[in-house]
C-alpha cells in the first residue's frame, strides 16, 4: 500500500477515534505495519495540518493521538455550538492547572502541598471543564486519586503536546510554594497569549 493511500486510512482513523484518540501500537496493528512507519505517516500529517489552509491539529497527550480544531477557529466554533464564550478560569485554578501539568501524575494532597491552601474547588472546576482527569490511584496510604491533564487542557493552551509546555526556572525553592503556583500561572497566562496573537 502506498504511503499516500496510508496516511489517509490513518487521518480517517484519527477522525474516526474521536475523544478516545489512538496510539501508534494501535495504528500499528490496524494498518499492519511496523510502530516506525507509523511515527513516519503521524509526522507527515503533522506536516499536512500545519499548514494555513487546514482546519485540523494532530495532537498528542500522553502517548495518545487525537484530532482536534486549531484553537485559532474557537470563535467560530462557538458560534457554531450557539453557546456563550467560555468564562475565564479563576488564578487559584489556573496554578491548580499548571501544577498538575508540570507535576503529573499529582495527587490532591500534593496539589495542595505547594499552593499552601486547599483545592477541591480548583480540582472540581477543572474536572467539570474536563481540563483534567483521574488517572488510578497513587500506591499510597489511602490510595489518594491521581491527575493528570487532557487534550482539552492542550486544546485550551493551543499546545500540541506537553513537551510544548514553557519551562520553568531551576531556583524555586520548597519555602516559596505560593511564589512556585505564581510563576506556573505567569507562564501559562503568557504561554496562552502568545498563542492567541500567532
Amino acid at each position: 500500500m502506498e504511503t499516500n493511500e496510508l496516511k489517509a486510512i490513518a487521518e480517517g482513523l484519527l477522525f474516526a477515534s474521536g475523544d478516545d484518540g489512538v496510539t501508534t501500537k494501535q495504528l500499528a496493528q490496524v494498518l499492519n505495519i511496523q510502530e516506525q512507519s507509523v511515527n513516519d505517516l503521524l509526522r507527515l500529517l503533522q506536516n499536512d495540518f500545519d499548514q494555513p489552509d487546514r482546519g485540523m491539529l494532530l495532537i498528542q497527550s500522553h502517548d495518545v493521538f487525537h484530532l482536534t480544531t486549531k484553537p485559532g477557529h474557537s470563535s467560530y466554533l462557538q458560534k457554531l455550538l450557539d453557546t456563550p464564550q467560555t468564562t475565564r478560569m479563576s488564578q487559584a485554578a489556573l496554578e491548580t492547572l499548571a501544577i498538575i501539568a508540570y507535576k503529573q501524575p499529582i495527587t490532591r494532597t500534593e496539589i495542595e502541598d505547594i499552593r499552601g491552601v486547599k483545592s477541591d474547588r480548583p480540582v472540581q472546576t477543572l474536572m467539570t471543564r474536563e481540563l483534567i482527569d483521574e488517572a488510578g490511584r497513587k500506591e499510597s496510604p489511602g490510595r489518594p486519586v491521581l491527575f493528570i491533564t487532557t487534550k482539552e487542557f492542550l486544546t485550551y493552551f493551543g499546545l500540541t503536546s506537553l513537551e510544548e509546555l514553557p519551562p520553568l526556572p531551576d531556583d524555586i525553592s520548597t519555602e516559596e510554594s505560593e511564589q512556585e503556583a505564581d510563576l506556573f500561572f505567569e507562564q501559562f497566562s503568557e504561554h496562552k497569549n502568545q498563542h492567541n496573537h500567532t
